[in-house]
């Protein structure tokens, strides 16, 4: 496993559920604006929807290697990442503060950052997405960890 941040030459994959639409909406300009390609696996509105339609493709996209990284948002945040860690090879945290973001990198390297739109804030959901794209894996004994998974 590598320690390094994230690889800019791959899209990061972005999805939600209804719930998550909005703030989906405003992290891809942060994403792009910040250099990152964008693959938006929807939803593309606010009309309810099922969030496993939506988790399963961003998550397949990072098993896959076609994507540096995911971002899934939904209500809660546990729905997607329930459905994203059926995938091989995923590592979806669910996070509500920074210092989970960034821990969530640093001592389990987390490739899927789970974002519950109803109890944070968009600006807190923003700086979590920063965070998590921005902080390296320790590996080391995190690593032997990792690799139990």
């Amino acid at each position: 496993m590598s320690n390094l941040t994230f690889n800019k030459q791959l899209p990061i994959a972005i999805g939600g559920d209804h719930a998550g639409f909005e703030y989906k909406e405003v992290i891809i300009k942060v994403l792009k604006s910040a250099g990152w390609l964008v693959d938006d696996k929807g939803a593309y509105s606010l009309d309810s929807v099922d969030y496993p339609d939506f988790a399963h493709p961003v998550a397949l996209m990072v098993e896959q290697g076609k994507a540096a990284a995911g971002i899934l948002i939904c209500g809660s945040g546990n729905g997607v990442a329930m459905t994203a860690n059926k995938h091989h090879g995923i590592r979806a945290a669910l996070c509500w503060t920074e210092e989970l973001a960034s821990l969530a990198r640093q001592h389990n390297n987390a490739n899927i950052l789970c974002i519950p739109a109803r109890f944070v804030s968009l600006d807190l959901a923003e700086k979590m997405v920063t965070t998590f794209l921005e902080t390296l894996f320790e590996g080391g004994r995190h690593e032997r960890r990792v690799e139990k998974i």
